[in-house]
Formats: C-alpha cells, structure tokens, sequence
C-alpha cells in the first residue's frame, strides 16, 4: 500500500475541518458606527490562530475585503499551501462589543489542487 504525504493546505484542513473555532478579535472603528476589521488584519488573524491551533507554521491567508461589524456577516477568505493547493475558510461575525468583533470561522472540507 503507497500512502501521499499531505499538503500543507490538507493538513491544516485535518485539523480544523472538524469543527467551528471561535476567534476575538479587535476592529477598529471607521466613520459610521459599525466597525470594521481590515482585509490585512483578518487574514492575519485567521493565519494566526490556525498555526496555533495545528502547531504548523503561518499559512498564507488573504480575504478579499474588510468584515463588517455586524452579526451575520460573512466573507470567504483563501489559504494557499506552499505547494500552491488553496482551501476556502468562511468567516461569519457572531457578535460585536463596541469596536470588538468576534467571529467564527470554518475551512471547507476540500482542498482544491494547484494550478498546472
């Protein structure tokens, strides 16, 4: 029997696909009165906790937009392994506290394979 070593990306997934990892964060405050964590910061956010959650090094994360402080919201957000394989992560606002937004997130159960 001839077994694959996993990807990054698949073993990151290992270890989060089993359930939701509730995650504080702090937003800041834009014009309005809803606050805003940026795109940068969150994808920060998000690497951070999944290396300390898996004990594997920081992935590469980015979010294509800012998440609104507003329970509910969501974003999908992109983990690309060093082998170029990406796994799709989802982020939902569960409840905001002044500028403070605390959110969850969950990785798809897939990984989708390198470009040729």
């Amino acid at each position: 029997m001839t077994t694959t070593p996993l990807s990054t990306a698949t073993s990151i997934l290992s270890a989060v696909a089993g359930g939701v990892l509730l995650v504080s964060c702090s937003a800041s405050v834009n014009v309005g009165s809803t606050p805003k964590m940026s795109s940068e910061k969150l994808a920060t956010t998000l690497a951070e906790k999944l290396a300390a959650t898996t004990g594997q090094p920081k992935p590469h994360i980015t979010c294509p937009e800012d998440l609104a402080g507003k329970v509910g919201t969501t974003t999908r957000c992109k983990l690309t392994a060093d082998d170029g394989s990406t796994l799709g992560v989802t982020v939902k606002v569960s409840s905001v506290d002044g500028d403070q937004i605390n959110f969850d997130f969950e990785a798809d159960d897939t990984a989708s394979p390198a470009p040729n």
